[in-house]
């Protein structure tokens, strides 16, 4: 989607943690190298770069960051820079003040970023996708996620998504953990007659079951066509031995709620991370 001066803008902000001035570089970098016969802008907002404490910035610092990206109609997208925490926060603040612009707009993050995708996909605000961060560079090897996410973001490639999306079905991904603070909110999306991809990271299998229980338990979520489990990485050691993975644990619980267990699926938190648009994805 090209903006009225014919070019590709995407705006990346950091609801969560702080991102570092060297790490846009290398992202800027990246897509020079992609798209040399392309008019592709990629703007991170100095929010990014501040510090509050836990946070890139205060609240009101980054929900006012948010709002520059998702209310400029230039912007063809918003990219999280990073997860970490802080995205819930900015929700109540964030939701009522977004315009018009926000629902030509993709929404593209993971981790804490799900928080905010989750409410913006339950007010029907944008087209809304789970993938890699700017951050992923910090990981080995990263370039390649993050060359896949751009390729997405600027030209719609399919090879981008994760292999299982089935065009006909809606589909979701997100964290356990931050899908489970959703439930009982007033922003947790209906995910009724969707695929839902779940991963998770450096939790114990305690925790895991613990998440897995209580999402399988909710009632909007035993309607939806079925589960799909991404990596659970980095499980510290549970002391005594849980005595079951993260996939025995899924297929007792998707079995105790009669939900189907679809298999696995290629999202996590490392750089295989695979891009899942929300909803039935549009071109």
């Amino acid at each position: 989607m090209l903006s009225q001066d014919g070019r590709i803008k995407i705006g990346i902000v950091a609801p969560g943690g702080r991102l570092f001035p060297a790490l846009s570089e290398r992202v800027l970098e990246l897509a020079a190298g992609m798209f040399p016969d392309l008019p592709v802008d990629i703007w991170f907002h100095p929010q990014c770069f501040d510090s509050s404490g836990h946070f890139a910035g205060t609240d009101a610092v980054r929900a006012q960051a948010f709002l520059d990206v998702a209310n400029d109609d230039s912007f063809h997208a918003l990219w999280f820079g990073r997860g970490g925490y802080g995205s819930f926060r900015l929700i109540e603040t964030v939701l009522p003040r977004l315009k018009a612009a926000a629902n030509n707009k993709i929404f593209l993050g993971y981790s804490d970023a799900g928080a905010m995708l989750g409410a913006l996909y339950h007010a029907g605000i944008g087209r809304i996708a789970h993938g890699p961060m700017p951050a992923d560079l910090n990981r080995k090897g990263g370039d390649d996620a993050i060359r896949r996410t751009l390729a997405f973001l600027v030209k719609g490639d399919s090879a981008a998504l994760e292999p299982s999306l089935d065009p006909a079905t809606p589909a979701a991904a997100m964290n356990m953990t931050i899908l489970s603070h959703l439930i009982g909110t007033p922003y947790m999306p209906d995910l009724a007659g969707h695929v839902l991809m779940l991963e998770e990271v450096s939790e114990p299998m305690y925790r895991i079951d613990r998440a897995l229980g209580q999402i399988t338990s909710t009632p909007a979520v035993r309607q939806v066509a079925g589960i799909r489990l991404g990596r659970c990485s980095a499980i510290p050691e549970n002391d005594p031995d849980f005595g079951r993975d993260e996939e025995e644990v899924t297929r007792e619980w998707c079995q105790r709620s009669g939900i189907p267990y679809l298999g696995r699926a290629d999202i996590g938190h490392d750089i295989d991370n695979k891009i899942v648009p929300f909803g039935r994805w549009r071109p």
